[in-house]
């Protein structure tokens, strides 16, 4: 028997998109069912000014199919040379939605990251002056601290220490990992959101590991231990606001990822909420789905609720998706969850 689900449309949260070839490969795959994103700026070289985000922007809407009903979210990557004044700017023009924070080494394109938190004093304090978020990759990078503590240990000596010096300034732990960050989200109040990736709330840290490395399983944050995965997905399912969907869908070519030095990313764009409808739909959560997609963003960062709808549709016979996009960089791999996906968007 067949079963639909209409939901506002979804909005993401977190999202790469690249540049070039590869971002007139995979832009079709997120505006296919989202009306927005926050578009991540960790390009070679980084988004870093307003004209920058702006010259961005103008590239994605470009190469975006036609008809397509998609608005990108602009941010700014926050480096120690970040002008506040420029910042002031593009977010008074409507331009840029949020600055994002890599601690330096953190991940992919994050070398122009911080690593002095006194140098984005005067930054992080006019982001709090006007309500800018600020999002943040909540990874400690030094070399000493395991990479399954890096999460934990950025909470406690860099997050929590960072927003009690700047009151009021509004903050995005993006894609977390664990339970600790389930639980200071869930404590933080009213300035404090997180994002949980589709894929965060698929897989752990033997889903990449036992039987042979899967590269396509890799990302950073990495996927932890199993308590970790539960506490996201009942986090994920909650219909708390503080919660939200960031998916990090994050493509790079399979040269790269099936590579001695592989790359860190899932690609999820195509089959998020596929994926999505099956997790809540398992969790008993599906009237709270339309939350965590399309409601709590908005409300977090203030802005209006898409007016349109998809719907879901549930059918007898699996679900199918492409195993790979094909672009003129190079063949993307689309995550697979390891189970058949019988929801769809119609």
């Amino acid at each position: 028997m067949t079963q639909s689900l209409t939901l506002r449309r979804p909005d993401d949260w977190h999202l790469h998109l690249r540049d070039g070839a590869m971002l007139q490969g995979v832009l079709p795959e997120t505006a296919r069912h989202f009306g927005r994103a926050i578009i991540m700026p960790n390009l070679v070289p980084p988004v870093v000014t307003g004209a920058q985000a702006a010259a961005y922007r103008d590239r994605i809407l470009a190469a975006l199919p036609e008809g397509a009903a998609f608005e990108p979210l602009m941010t700014l990557y926050l480096t120690e040379d970040t002008d506040p004044a420029d910042v002031r700017a593009a977010a008074e023009s409507g331009l840029v939605k949020a600055v994002k924070l890599y601690p330096a080494g953190a991940t992919t394109n994050s070398h122009s990251g911080v690593r002095n938190f006194d140098r984005v004093r005067g930054v992080l304090e006019v982001m709090a002056e006007i309500g800018l978020p600020m999002c943040v990759h909540g990874e400690v990078t030094t070399a000493e601290i395991d990479i399954f503590d890096r999460e934990a240990v950025f909470i406690d000596t860099v997050l929590d220490p960072l927003r009690r010096a700047t009151p009021g300034l509004r903050v995005v732990m993006e894609h977390i990992t664990t339970e600790e960050g389930v639980a200071y989200a869930r404590a933080g109040g009213p300035d404090l959101g997180a994002t949980i990736t589709t894929h965060h709330l698929i897989i752990n840290r033997n889903h990449i590991l036992v039987g042979g490395i899967k590269p396509h399983y890799y990302c950073l944050p990495v996927a932890k231990r199993e308590k970790h995965r539960l506490a996201l997905r009942a986090a994920a399912t909650s219909g708390e606001g503080c919660f939200f969907l960031g998916t990090d869908s994050a493509p790079h070519v399979d040269a790269l990822k099936e590579h001695a030095c592989g790359c860190a990313g899932c690609f999820t764009a195509t089959n998020t909420m596929s994926i999505l409808a099956h997790v809540f739909e398992e969790e008993g959560a599906l009237d709270r789905l339309e939350a965590f997609t399309s409601l709590n963003g908005p409300a977090f960062y203030r802005l209006p609720v898409n007016p349109g709808t998809i719907r879901l549709v549930k059918h007898e016979t699996a679900h199918a998706y492409p195993s790979k996009i094909i672009t003129e960089a190079g063949p993307v791999t689309v995550f697979d969850p390891g189970f058949p996906l019988f929801w769809g968007v119609a």
